[in-house]
């Protein structure tokens, strides 16, 4: 009746891998460029991998749901969520959510996405060869 979950280790590694990048970038990073761009362009990689980590999803699938959710979270900092829920002072949700709309986060998004399937590509190619 219920299909159990996969679990797949090598999405899961490379997903807590990112995650600490991530959290590494939160506090020790305070540029105009890595924080904000390679931040946001690593972030989709790393759900990307957290659901390929828990799902049967395809490639195709996985990315379009998490650029989707990326640019949902994106809208929410557009209508400034943080201010709304009263968040201001809370840095964890500052940090996650974000604070400020910008084009550049979505050109960022659209990146990861793009390497994303180009590795999920040459990776496919890569297992047809060897079998």
């Amino acid at each position: 009746m219920f299909k159990r979950l996969p679990f797949r280790l090598p999405y899961f590694l490379f997903a807590m891998a990112l995650l600490a990048v991530e959290i590494l970038i939160a506090i020790f990073v305070k540029d105009d460029f890595v924080r904000p761009y390679v931040g946001d362009f690593l972030v989709v990689i790393l759900l990307y991998c957290l659901l390929m980590a828990f799902s049967r999803l395809k490639p195709l699938k996985s990315v379009l749901l998490v650029f989707c959710f990326a640019c949902f979270i994106e809208w929410l900092q557009y209508l400034h969520i943080v201010s709304v829920l009263g968040l201001e002072r809370h840095t964890i949700a500052r940090v996650i959510i974000g604070t400020s709309f910008e084009w550049g986060d979505i050109l960022a998004y659209v990146s990861g996405c793009i390497i994303i399937l180009i590795i999920e590509k040459l990776s496919a190619n890569n297992i047809t060869k060897l079998r």
